[in-house]
C-alpha cells in the first residue's frame, strides 16, 4: 500500500464542545489565519518544539517505567507513590538503558533517514530495525524475526504471519513521524505507512499512525481537545481504534473531571485482547486500541498541566511507560521545550549529550537532526522558510485505508499442553484458528547459543512447512505456530524436531483456539 505523502490541512474551525477546549491553552502565533491553528513557525519555535516532543518522552519513560505492567487491568491507584527526583532519569539513563525502547527505537528509523534521505524505504527501516542490537517484544519481536527469514513489510506486519499485529509497539515509536512533520499531519501517515507497517498493521498500525497525527498538529494549535479530535480525521471513521477514541471524548464531554469513569468505559467495552498470545483468557491488555485510549485520557483529563497528564496517563495501568511517553511527547511538543515545567524539564538536561543504548545518537543530536528533517519536509510539501520564519503547508488530512486485524477470529479456549517436543508430536483441535505457544529450552545455561532447530509442521493434508527456531533471545520466534481462516471443524496438528540433538527439545506450552463467532453466540 503505497499513500500520497501529503500535508496536513486544517481547512476551518472544528466544532467542539466546549469542554474539550482546555483553560488556559488558546491558540497562540503570529499567522494563525485558520481560527486555532498556526500556519507560521519562527526556527527558533520549531526547534523548541521538537526539542519539547524528545524531551516529554525521556520524562514520561523515566515516570512511568516502574510501575510498567504492573496493574494489568487496574488502575494504579491513587496511594501508590510514583517517585520523580532531579537525578531519576540520570540514574535510570545508565542503571536501566532498556526503560527508554521507546526513543531508540524511534532513533533507528531517524538515523536511516539521515544516511539516505527522508524517503527511505521501508526495506531500508526493515533491515536496520531487524539488524539492531537491542532486544524486542510482541511485535517488534514478530517482525523482527519475519524480516530475518525473508519475510518483508508490509507482508512482516501483518495480522495472518504475526498474532502481534494489533499490539502497541508502533504506537510508541510513531513520534518521530510526527515530530518532523509539523502540519502536516498526511506527510506523517505516509511516513507510518512505510515504517509502521513493518511490525503492525489494522489498528495496531492506526495508533501510530494517530500518535505522529496529534504530534503534527501539536506543532499548529495549542488546545489539546481539538488536536484529540482533528487527528482523528485521519483514521477510517468505523475502524475500532477510532470509535474507542471517541468514546473516550464522549465520556470527557459528560464529565471533564472524573477520568476514571472513562477508563472504566473504555475497560468495559474494549479491553478484550484477541491477537497477542500473552494476554488472550488472561489479565492484561498490550492492544493499541486501549493503550491509545489511555494517552487520550492522559491529554484530555490532564487539561494542558504537564504533570496532571503525566499522573493520569500513567495511573491508567496496563503499558505504564510508554502511554505517559506518548502523552507527555505530545503535550511537550504543544508547550515547547522551555515551556516545559522545569521539575520535569530539568532532570533529562544531564543525559541530553549521551548516546542512547544501542545506537550512537543523543538527545542533543536529534534535536538537531529532527530540526532539519522537518524543514526539509516543509519545502517538499509545499512550504517556505524564508528567513527565520517557516510557513507551513495547508491541505485537508486524507484518511488511510481501513485494516482489519484478525476479522472474524473469537477466542474459544486455552489449553495448557505442557509437552516436550524432542522428536515428534500431535495435537488435535477443533475451531477456525490456533496459536500454539512455547520454543526451544537452552541447554547450555548462557544468552549466546547460536543454535537454530528446526521444526516440520504439518496441519492436517496440507504440505508440511518447516520453522526455525532460534535459541539465541535476540532473533527468536514468539510462538511456535499459528494459523487463521481455517475451515470449521476438526484439525490435527503435527510436529516433528528436525536433526535432534541429545538434551534438546522444544517446549510446546498452550493451545489458543479461534472460532468464527464468540462463544456466547454458540449458544
Amino acid at each position: 500500500m503505497t499513500r500520497r505523502r501529503g500535508v496536513l490541512a486544517v481547512l476551518g474551525p472544528v466544532a467542539l464542545a466546549a469542554v474539550l477546549i482546555a483553560p488556559g491553552c488558546r491558540p497562540a502565533g503570529k499567522a494563525a489565519e485558520t481560527p486555532g491553528f498556526r500556519t507560521e513557525l519562527t526556527r527558533a519555535e520549531l526547534l523548541d518544539k521538537i526539542k519539547g516532543g524528545w524531551a516529554g518522552q525521556v520524562i514520561g519513560c523515566t515516570f512511568g517505567g516502574p510501575t510498567e505492567f504492573r496493574f494489568p487491568g487496574a488502575m494504579i491507584p491513587d496511594y501508590q507513590a510514583i517517585p520523580w527526583d532531579d537525578g531519576r532519569v540520570a540514574a535510570l539513563f545508565e542503571t536501566s538503558p532498556g526503560l527508554y525502547d521507546d526513543v531508540y527505537m524511534d532513533l533507528t528509523f531517524v538515523d536511516v533517514m539521515a544516511r539516505e534521505g527522508i524517503d527511505a524505504p521501508a526495506a531500508s527501516h526493515a533491515r536496520a530495525f531487524a539488524g539492531a542490537g537491542y532486544p524486542l517484544w510482541h511485535a517488534n519481536q514478530a517482525a523482527r524475526y519475519n524480516v530475518l527469514n525473508g519475510l518483508m513489510p508490509p507482508e512482516s506486519g501483518h495480522w495472518l504471519n504475526s498474532p502481534h499485529a494489533d499490539d502497541i509497539d508502533f504506537q510508541i515509536e510513531a513520534d518521530f513521524a510526527g515530530l518532523m512533520s509539523p502540519g502536516m499531519v498526511n506527510a506523517a501517515a505516509g511516513i507510518s505507512d512505510r515504517v509502521g507497517h513493518i511490525m503492525n498493521y489494522g489498528d495496531g498500525w492506526y495508533g501510530g499512525v494517530y500518535i505522529a497525527a496529534m504530534y503534527s498538529l501539536a506543532f499548529v494549535s495549542d488546545d489539546v481537545g481539538r488536536v484529540v479530535e482533528e487527528a482523528l480525521k485521519v483514521l477510517p471513521a468505523g475502524s475500532s481504534f477510532a470509535r474507542c477514541v471517541r468514546d473516550v471524548i464522549a465520556c470527557y464531554r459528560a464529565d471533564p473531571v472524573d477520568w476514571k469513569k472513562a477508563w472504566l468505559e473504555v475497560e468495559r467495552k474494549w479491553a478484550e485482547d484477541i491477537g497477542c498470545p500473552d494476554f488472550v483468557f488472561r489479565p492484561g491488555n498490550i492492544d493499541a486500541r486501549v493503550n491509545g485510549a489511555y494517552v487520550v485520557i492522559g491529554l484530555l483529563y490532564g487539561r494542558g498541566d504537564f504533570g496532571r497528564t503525566l499522573q493520569i496517563a500513567t495511573r491508567c495501568g496496563q503499558d505504564s511507560d510508554c502511554n505517559p511517553a506518548s502523552a507527555a511527547g505530545i503535550l511537550g511538543t504543544m508547550l515547547g521545550y522551555n515551556r516545559i515545567p522545569a521539575v520535569w524539564r530539568d532532570p533529562v538536561k544531564p543525559i541530553e549529550d549521551k548516546p542512547f543504548a544501542y545506537t550512537t545518537m543523543s538527545l542533543n543530536r536529534v534535536y538537531a537532526t529532527g530540526f532539519e528533517q522537518a524543514l526539509e519536509m516543509v519545502r517538499r510539501n509545499g512550504g517556505e522558510i524564508d528567513g527565520e520564519t517557516v510557513r507551513l503547508p495547508v491541505e485537508e488530512i486524507e484518511p488511510v485505508p481501513l485494516e482489519v486485524s484478525f476479522e472474524g477470529c473469537f477466542p474459544v479456549e486455552r489449553k495448557r499442553l505442557g509437552m516436550r517436543l524432542e522428536a515428534t508430536a500431535e495435537i488435535v483441535f477443533e475451531g477456525t484458528g490456533y496459536v500454539l505457544t512455547g520454543g526451544p529450552s537452552k541447554t547450555d545455561g548462557t544468552g549466546a547459543d547460536t543454535r537454530v532447530h528446526r521444526v516440520e509442521i504439518a496441519l492436517d493434508d496440507r504440505p508440511p512447512v518447516v520453522i526455525a527456531l532460534p535459541v539465541d533471545e535476540r532473533v527468536r520466534r514468539l510462538e511456535i505456530a499459528w494459523g487463521y481462516r481455517l475451515a470449521t471443524g476438526p484439525h490435527i496438528l503435527k510436529l516433528r524436531l528436525l536433526d535432534p540433538r541429545a538434551g534438546d527439545m522444544i517446549r510446546i506450552d498452550d493451545l489458543i483456539t479461534y472460532a468464527d463467532k464468540p462463544a456466547a453466540a454458540r449458544y
